[in-house]
């Protein structure tokens, strides 16, 4: 196991991970990304086939290039792995790919990251995996179901030929379950359940999202933040009552056949799923909407609180200097965790590192692998 010195470790390559790079390479500080998959844009490339952004490419594009293409235009998940990679390529920003984290501990005067075939010593890390992990959020009594109903998280799900034939359960009303559930009530019987999470006031295609999208990153950008009372409390409700819809409405899922249920599911009764008002759903699918469990048990430092979240404000953890969050969803703002508002934090973050790394032990920056 070989073992190398970097100034600063970007610990993924998504959005938050090269917008930071490329503020740091700016600055002249080295730094060098680690990303598991095999291409930068991997984690985007697997997400469900008929899945489009919620805001224009006018405001989608990170620090240094814009978003290729119609500036009011949706783009789809493929149109956005493909600009991160070009993204990456343009600024030859040092991104080692198939280098996944096992586990990011601590030295005297700086940071060891164990990626199994080496070690690296940095000065600084910058966690940049977003805000969940990838880990399914599945209930422990999704092992209960009859083994003849098929089972998908939202994660694995990429078109509606993956079900068997028959009828479907969408678990989880949020945003990505609403839109799941619109697609798949296409071509069968589709029961969707969940509690309300609420809906924007305007559809992302729509004349009037053009007129409200400005108004909207302006907020999520500069006035809805932690640092105020008004973002506290907006920042809080979401925690709590999840991702509101935007691109489906309830109308367009009554028009299309969807038997929306408040309920939640709460275990199993014959090998069906039960429905916290005794009701038991005779479907032969069921599709898990209900998110990523947050796991950073790889980082082997004491900044994780209780509930899951990393200890940081802005993405500075006060209590181990050197070590920093990017692309967390509520880092600063509402915007912090979309393409509109990462360029900001990273930037801010960038700026940071800058001034607290002691010029005399700058290495130079390692090649790309």
């Amino acid at each position: 196991m070989g073992t190398e010195r970097v100034g600063t470790v970007i610990i993924g390559a998504g959005q938050a991970g090269l917008a930071t790079a490329y503020h740091l390479q700016r600055r002249r500080e080295p730094c060098v990304v680690l990303e598991e998959n095999a291409c930068v844009g991997d984690n985007w490339r697997a997400q469900w086939d008929s899945l489009k952004l919620y805001t224009p490419a006018k405001y989608d594009g990170l620090p240094g290039m814009p978003f290729p293409g119609d500036r009011w235009s949706l783009p789809t998940k493929d149109q956005v792995a493909d600009y991160l990679a070009a993204y990456a390529d343009r600024f030859e920003l040092p991104v080692r790919t198939r280098t996944r984290v096992h586990r990011l501990g601590a030295t005297e005067d700086g940071f060891t990251v164990d990626t199994g075939d080496a070690t690296i010593l940095a000065e600084n890390v910058v966690v940049a995996t977003g805000t969940y992990g990838r880990t399914p959020n599945l209930p422990e009594y999704a092992v209960d179901l009859d083994p003849s109903i098929r089972q998908l998280h939202s994660s694995e799900y990429r078109r509606p030929s993956q079900l068997r034939d028959g009828s479907v359960l969408v678990v989880g009303a949020s945003s990505s379950g609403m839109d799941i559930a619109y697609e798949l009530a296409e071509s069968r019987p589709t029961v969707l359940c969940g509690r309300d999470c609420g809906q924007e006031p305007v559809r992302p295609e729509s004349a009037a999202a053009r007129l409200v999208d400005p108004v909207f990153v302006f907020l999520a950008r500069h006035v809805i933040t932690r640092r105020g009372p008004l973002g506290r409390k907006v920042i809080g409700f979401a925690r709590f009552r999840g991702k509101p819809a935007v691109r489906v409405r309830r109308k367009d899922l009554a028009a299309r056949g969807v038997e929306r249920v408040l309920d939640r599911v709460v275990g199993v009764r014959n090998g069906l799923p039960l429905l916290a008002g005794g009701r038991s759903v005779d479907v032969d699918n069921v599709l898990w909407c209900t998110g990523f469990r947050q796991d950073f048990s790889w980082i082997d430092l004491p900044v994780i609180g209780e509930d899951g979240w990393p200890k940081e404000m802005r993405g500075i953890v006060d209590s181990t200097p050197g070590l920093y969050f990017c692309g967390l969803a509520f880092q600063s703002s509402v915007g912090s965790g979309l393409l509109p508002g990462v360029g900001r934090d990273a930037s801010f973050l960038a700026r940071r590192i800058v001034a607290g790394t002691r010029p005399t032990s700058r290495t130079r920056a390692p090649s790309a692998a």
